[in-house]
């Protein structure tokens, strides 16, 4: 591995804040504005209740925990690790997945390399507990990102490795195989800490340890190393005080290989986790109520109750998730949109499905999405979105008189979330518009009757519609 302390002596960044703030978002991020998140890993095995399976079937009393004893047998004799050999991957095709992602209209792409259940889905140089060595025994980080380059999409990874520090803490409560050292290195440190949000201190108890946190330094600069991700995102826990100086380190490496490579790089983060200005905020299943100056991220799933694959899906409709879209990109921000395939490696038919609509709608309305910034006003209508983490189900649905802007250079894109059912449509912002010169509806052929008065500009839409889920107005 390339030392870490010569790349950060020898770059442009120092593993300090003031010098991180520095940082500039790339420009392929601020015009891709859709990519595609996959939540895969031994989880999916079980397919139960959802991705914290593995973290719920060791908490004594919760559903997963019943589920598992009576499915599986007492945690001593069948844990999470016997869950392993079962994931075989044996039908992943990464090629097919990465054409579906370009048809689908995403313009990156980012598997979670490893999460909280410390099994990396990588070949990882630190553990024998990985899916190059044991389960499907292939790298399939490596082997996805190989096709999704070849599709010319940008790849980016995931870590949610920090919260494996605390994960498996149940099973250390009664005789489960988590208690067997042989087993650490999946189980991690197992560390006891106080249920639900309270995780979100920045000083929880305990602590990280420093072998912990130089175990984590250390896989997440093999993953940059190794598979030059373009993204790389972090869930919460790494706002952790105890974080701090791995976190410095980890950016200064990264942002300085990526000059070294030549390459725009960008970090994800939750919380404040980062100063503002360097990396870039996420905020998970939610959005942002206006404008926000840097670009931002909101990543949500099309599931409304799981990241990764379970048998009982409850999932959102296309519609609400090209609203979510529309809305996010009016902000400037991206949208990160995750899908769960099956162990095998299959990705389920209704979310191959629902993912080639949002790529039709594309087709059709990408011109208003791709490259475009963010208009005066970000919109205008009867419709709110909650602001905070997991509200994306609290909104209630966008409807004809919801609009939102986009822009590119003299084009101002006006984007109706529903289709009036008088077919007139009325958008008060464009009431001070300088001059209007031209007046058109994407995936339309027809010759639109327009007029502006002191109430805004009124179209009368033609007859038939040119797509599902929300309408674009392109107006020079």
């Amino acid at each position: 591995m390339t030392n870490k302390n010569t790349v950060i002596a020898q770059g442009p960044f120092k593993a300090e804040w003031e010098s991180l703030v520095n940082y500039r978002v790339p420009k392929w991020y601020e015009d891709a504005k859709f990519g595609i998140f996959i939540h895969w890993g031994v989880y999916s095995v079980p397919a139960f209740a959802s991705e914290w399976y593995p973290r719920m079937m060791y908490q004594q009393g919760t559903p997963e925990f019943e589920h598992h004893v009576k499915t599986y047998g007492p945690h001593k004799k069948f844990g999470y690790k016997d869950f392993i050999p079962m994931f075989k991957a044996e039908k992943y095709d990464p090629a097919d997945w990465a054409k579906l992602f370009r048809q689908a209209g995403a313009k990156f792409v980012v598997p979670v390399a490893e999460h909280h259940d410390g099994f990396p889905m990588y070949d990882c140089d630190f553990t024998k507990w990985c899916a190059a060595k044991m389960g499907p025994k292939r790298d399939l980080i490596g082997d996805l990102a190989t096709a999704v380059r070849k599709e010319k999409l940008v790849f980016g990874l995931s870590s949610h490795r920090i919260e494996n520090w605390w994960f498996y803490d149940g099973g250390m409560k009664f005789d489960s195989d988590v208690r067997d050292p042989r087993n650490a290195g999946l189980y991690g440190p197992a560390k006891p800490v106080a249920d639900g949000h309270h995780h979100l201190h920045r000083k929880s108890l305990p602590m990280p340890d420093r072998k912990f946190l130089n175990d984590w330094l250390n896989r997440t600069c093999e993953l940059v190393d190794k598979y030059q991700p373009q993204l790389v995102y972090f869930d919460w826990w790494i706002q952790h005080v105890a974080c701090d100086p791995y976190l410095k380190k980890l950016a200064a490496y990264y942002y300085n290989r990526a000059a070294e490579w030549g390459k725009g790089v960008a970090i994800d983060y939750k919380h404040d986790a980062f100063p503002e200005g360097a990396a870039v905020f996420d905020i998970e299943r939610a959005q942002l109520d206006c404008v926000q100056p840097m670009l931002w991220q909101s990543d949500t799933a099309v599931s409304k109750t799981s990241w990764g694959y379970v048998h009982n899906h409850d999932y959102k409709t296309v519609t609400a998730i090209i609203g979510d879209l529309v809305d996010v990109v009016s902000k400037n921000g991206a949208l990160l949109l995750n899908i769960g395939p099956k162990p095998d490696g299959t990705i389920p038919e209704q979310e191959r499905q629902m993912l080639l609509d949002v790529g039709e709608w594309l087709k059709i309305n990408g011109e208003a999405i791709y490259n475009t910034r963010p208009w005066q006003v970000f919109g205008e209508g009867p419709t709110g979105v909650v602001e905070g983490r997991f509200t994306d189900m609290k909104r209630p649905d966008f409807t004809s008189e919801d609009i939102r802007f986009t822009r590119k250079g003299k084009v101002v894109y006006a984007i109706a979330l529903g289709w009036p059912a008088n077919r007139r449509l009325t958008i008060r912002s464009l009431s001070t518009l300088d001059t209007i010169s031209n007046v058109e509806l994407l995936g339309s052929c027809t010759k639109l009757k327009w007029k502006r008065n002191a109430t805004g500009l009124l179209v009368d839409l033609p007859a038939r519609k040119p797509c599902d889920h929300a309408f674009v107005l392109k107006i020079t």
